[in-house]
């Protein structure tokens, strides 16, 4: 006896919500989860790059020529140290890359840096997942999604 076309129709239904269900589970939950992952890094980076402009502010109304401190190699294990000349210091470019500047130059790259960084994040949120590809200028990170229809 053959089933009904209602029946049919209902199943078919029932097969493609589980379908969607197994799309939104596997791939685009995954997909967030990495977006997040590089939401968090970049507000980490962020984070950093402030705080190393409040450190140099901090050096700049000091006026001291030498800073006793205190260095953590690693592990949580500190040592004590002298910083005989305050006037530069070594800043992150990224990719492994240092730049000895004087504190000036810092902060203004510190404030680009950190606009850079903010403005990435703003188009970031502005963004939405289309079911072909999401990619940045800020953020490279490309989001494929599997066809439903395969």
């Amino acid at each position: 006896m053959a089933t009904p076309p209602k029946r049919r129709a209902v199943e078919a239904t029932g097969e493609k919500v589980l379908r969607y269900e197994a799309f939104i589970c596997d791939v685009l939950q995954r997909d967030l989860r990495k977006v997040l992952e590089h939401r968090d890094k970049v507000y980490e980076q962020l984070a950093k790059y402030l705080q190393l402009r409040n450190v140099i502010e901090r050096l700049q109304e000091a006026k001291h020529s030498e800073l006793y401190m205190q260095v953590d190699l690693g592990c949580n294990f500190f040592v004590d140290t002298v910083v005989p000349d305050t006037s530069r210091i070594y800043v992150a470019l990224g990719y492994g890359f240092f730049l000895e500047l004087t504190l000036a130059e810092a902060l203004r790259f510190i404030d680009r840096k950190s606009n850079l960084l903010t403005e990435g994040l703003e188009n970031y949120k502005a963004c939405r997942i289309s079911p072909r590809s999401l990619t940045t200028d800020f953020f490279p990170l490309p989001l494929t999604l599997k066809s439903l229809n395969a």
